[in-house]
């Protein structure tokens, strides 16, 4: 296989290039060849130039056309030869989602940098589907019974026999160099922990196009590093580690898991409902490791379909991010986490609620209840599961 960006991603359909007929709304747009659009197309456009992502253009959910600034142009070649990169282990973590596991399985083989091992954590799924798929992609099976994501993710690490583990979800699809460009982002003793850009596979529906409007987990097209000097310079305040990825497309070295700790098992998926990777990005930087966001690492997320499902999703994401803020002030003991849960965060949904009580709602909007019913939710999980 080629490791040519173009090739792979531009001039290959996503369909042809994951066996899949489901990636409507999103175009690939290479601006080598051709004049960015002034304007959106009904879904999405992603623009790529020299090979890599640069900046999209989105048909929002209130019907605004958002263009993201182009970054600069950079070399698409690797930083270091694949062979002088270290081992990986990439860890998949699901429950009872057999068909999109077998999905996300199947993008694996084409990495540019193939996996070590390929670890599938069954978070106690009903059937034995799951073993099966797990087992016809030739890939290693786990079970833990215990349901909670980070719970997996725990259980993932501790079989990990590779210097870098990397961790992708199962309704995710990964561009051929995926792995490379998140390994090779480790070049300096000091990043314990990398994240990818995270695009939308598709924007079929609605719902998905309200999440990728609002709550997108992408986090922009330039490489940014968090760096624990300057956490540490600013404890009086909150800092975003949200901000520095999302767990669908994320590695660690393996030695940070025996300084820092595992995964929170009160948060996330199962649990409180989200934030055990922010969290755990969060504790990094408080034990002197940098973390890295580097964009030219790509996965393709494949967003809720329907409203039901992502209204639910938004309330268990400010359910984990409130509990994660009193998780955090619980390990690292900077109280500013206190403000922002129990001062800050208050204030900023009053004047949400203030705002469309007076007939001022905006899309932004649209899920304000279900997001404020989380956010008190999680601080009472937290009270009820914190240590004793």
């Amino acid at each position: 296989m080629s490791p040519n960006w173009r090739a792979n991603v531009l001039e290959a359909d996503l369909r042809r290039m994951f066996g899949v007929a489901d990636c409507a709304g999103v175009r690939h747009m290479d601006l080598d060849i051709h004049v960015a659009p002034e304007d959106c197309d009904p879904g999405m456009i992603v623009l790529w130039r020299c090979g890599l992502p640069v900046g999209h253009l989105l048909r929002g959910s209130d019907g605004q056309c958002r263009a993201t600034p182009v970054a600069a142009a950079r070399d698409s070649r690797p930083t270091s030869p694949v062979l002088d990169l270290p081992s990986a282990s990439v860890v998949i973590c699901t429950r009872d989602r057999p068909n999109e596991l077998r999905r996300c399985l199947a993008s694996l083989p084409q990495q540019s940098l193939p996996p070590t091992e390929i670890i599938v954590v069954d978070n106690a799924s009903k059937g034995d589907e799951t073993r099966q798929v797990v087992l016809a992609a030739g890939a290693i099976y786990l079970r833990e019974d215990r349901p909670g994501l980070d719970i997996a993710r725990n259980r993932g690490a501790q079989r990990a026999s590779s210097a870098i583990v990397a961790y992708t979800d199962d309704d995710v699809l990964l561009h051929p160099q995926w792995l490379e460009r998140l390994v090779a982002a480790f070049d300096s003793r000091s990043v314990g922990a990398v994240t990818g850009l995270v695009l939308p596979a598709e924007i079929a529906t609605e719902a998905q196009r309200h999440f990728e409007t609002f709550w997108s987990f992408g986090q922009g097209y330039t490489p940014q590093t968090f760096r624990a000097d300057d956490f540490a310079a600013r404890k009086h305040e909150v800092f975003p580690s949200w901000k520095i990825g999302a767990g669908a497309s994320m590695a660690f070295r393996r030695e940070v898991f025996d300084r820092a700790g595992m995964f929170d098992e009160r948060l996330d998926v199962g649990q409180a409902g989200c934030s055990g990777d922010s969290e755990y990005w969060y504790r990094l930087l408080a034990n002197g490791y940098d973390c890295r966001y580097e964009p030219a690492s790509v996965a393709f997320h494949f967003h809720r379909r329907t409203m039901e499902s992502l209204a639910k999703q938004i309330y268990f994401y400010m359910r984990g991010h409130s509990a994660a803020l009193l998780v955090q002030h619980e390990r690292t003991g900077v109280r500013a986490n206190l403000a922002q849960a129990f001062k800050r965060m208050p204030l900023w949904y009053l004047g949400r609620v203030r705002r469309r009580l007076l007939g001022r709602s905006v899309a932004e909007d649209r899920f304000l209840w279900q997001e404020i019913a989380g956010y008190v939710s999680g601080l009472l999980f937290y009270l009820r599961a914190r240590r004793g």
